[in-house]
């Protein structure tokens, strides 16, 4: 057990800290303390001694330097029951310290702006706030240390219950704590510095994910799982989203919940997606929610049953009643916003879960893609890339329509989102077939024509990757597709464009693939 009679408060997040100074005052502990956390628990009444006034240095070097003293470090590493290590405090007027307090510099706030500069970024980087910390933690058996004000009202009621005393668990979960968010901290630091100077394939990548839940199972019942967040990223997106009603989620709901999300993030128009299985059923942009997510459903309702469905815009009470009427089954919504309204119309299905995604906005540059193998890990960067009308170059005699070039760039956003290979069939903005994730390109598209059925006729086809045969054209001409979007570079690229122009479609390449494994 410890007995708190000093301790050191400085911290930069100030919430909940006024009850926690109460507390300490009413049990005699002495705070010791800096600039404006100091302020802060004077203005309560409560008695503080600066951190200068203790050390006999004042902080300087625009408060870089402040707590960096042996004052400090010798009063929190200072093993209480060594007779050496207690003589040596007593000879340089060393006191103990049995609690420190603190929470560091908001360095992965302050980089998750977009204006963010590098000298901002390094004046956020902390160093006085996790020496204390790491000092208080490796001695922790004599040292109470706190950083996360989360933490702040369980250690009032055990200071209440035990009259001023912590427990040996309560010290060593604290400092276990402490340790995780140090690291944690380091690792958003290494991360920063690396993006900035373009360092990439680095000889040692340290990643910090923190447990969001965990999972009944995961993929399977018979696999354990959990769901961690990367935690020096600032994307909006599910892994910060927020979970309004329904069933608990499953380790496939936030893989698909993923997908919804991230195809409807791609357009500035109403958007929808409907996902079955990671790839899209359907997707569509529109006028409104509600046309945008029939046209997504009108492309394959029979795999609909028991979907995914994503929205770019804030989801009423009109559009939730849409999905109520037309859905035969969907396990999940996300959008970035839910009034109240729609709320209470879902919540006349318990189990259907609504996931809120706030801060709602693209795909930043800064983020990286991760795909796991066994005992290994391989990096790269996001699929960001964009094309335009002005990237796209004409292939065949053909020239596609101003109405077919606005279809074919739709198709090209969706196609990137589809297990390779994948092949996307487009009637305006809308999907009306999709083949996903065969080992033959000729397959996508047969399996796309059949989704579509009649809806091919007149359509606009995109191609993850080019076409090594003329098989798929063949095909694309007996559905009667007019158009086809795809990136070229094959060696068989003349005989693909001899059998376009052949049979009349128009065809553009694009120049960037988009193969998705």
């Amino acid at each position: 057990m410890l007995k708190v009679k000093r301790a050191l408060i400085s911290v930069s997040d100030k919430t909940g800290i006024e009850e926690l100074a109460k507390t300490l005052n009413e049990f005699g502990v002495e705070i010791l303390s800096t600039g404006g956390t100091a302020k802060r628990i004077k203005d309560l009444g409560i008695a503080v001694k600066d951190v200068s006034e203790y050390t006999g240095f004042p902080e300087m070097m625009n408060g870089r330097v402040k707590t960096l003293h042996p004052k400090i470090h010798g009063g929190l590493l200072a093993v209480r029951d060594d007779l050496a290590h207690m003589e040596q405090a007593k000879a340089h007027n060393i006191s103990m310290i049995d609690m420190v307090v603190v929470n560091l510099y908001p360095f992965e706030k302050t980089v998750a702006r977009e204006d963010v500069t590098l000298e901002e970024a390094i004046e956020n980087i902390d160093i006085g706030g996790p020496s204390m910390l790491r000092s208080a933690a490796k001695n922790h058996r004599s040292v109470a240390v706190i950083t996360n004000p989360s933490t702040y009202a369980d250690i009032i009621k055990e200071l209440k219950e035990k009259k001023g005393f912590l427990s040996e668990p309560t010290l060593r979960h604290l400092a276990v704590e402490v340790f995780r968010r140090t690291a944690e901290y380091d690792a958003a630091i290494y991360k920063f510095l690396c993006d900035t100077s373009k360092m990439r394939g680095e000889e040692k990548l340290n990643l910090s994910f923190v447990k969001v839940q965990d999972l009944r199972y995961g993929e399977n019942p018979h696999q354990k799982a959990a769901f961690y967040r990367d935690a020096s990223a600032s994307e909006a997106g599910i892994s910060n989203a927020r979970q309004l009603q329904g069933k608990e989620l499953s380790f496939n709901n936030i893989i698909d919940l993923n997908a919804a999300i991230e195809i409807v993030k791609e357009f500035d128009q109403p958007g929808a997606s409907v996902i079955k299985h990671t790839n899209p059923c359907g997707a569509a942009t529109a006028s409104s929610l509600e046309d945008a997510y029939l046209n997504a459903l009108d492309c394959d309702r029979l795999s609909a049953f028991g979907s995914i469905v994503g929205f770019n815009g804030n989801v009423d009470m009109r559009l939730a009643e849409v999905i109520m009427e037309e859905a035969d089954f969907v396990e999940c919504i996300i959008a970035p916003s839910f009034n109240a309204e729609a709320k209470d119309i879902f919540a006349k299905k318990k189990n259907l879960r609504l996931l809120e995604v706030p801060d709602f906005r693209k795909t930043s540059e800064r983020e990286m893609d991760y795909k796991k193998v066994v005992a290994g890990l391989l990096v790269q960067d996001m699929d960001l890339k964009i094309v335009t009308q002005a990237d796209l170059k004409a292939a065949t005699k053909v020239q596609p329509t101003k109405e077919q070039i606005q279809s074919l760039l739709f198709a090209w956003k969706i196609v990137k989102h589809v297990k390779s290979n994948a092949i996307v069939l487009a009637q305006g903005t809308k999907t009306v077939g999709i083949g996903a994730g065969q080992m033959s390109r000729v397959d996508s598209t047969i399996i796309a024509c059949r989704k579509a059925g009649e809806r091919t006729k007149d359509s606009c086809l995109a191609s993850d990757a080019f076409f090594p045969k003329p098989d798929a054209i063949e095909q694309a001409h007996k559905a009667g597709i007019k158009a086809i979007i795809q990136p070229g570079g094959s060696i068989a690229d003349e005989k693909i464009i001899d059998a376009c122009n052949k049979y009349g479609i128009a065809m553009v390449f694009t120049g960037i693939r988009h193969f998705k494994h």
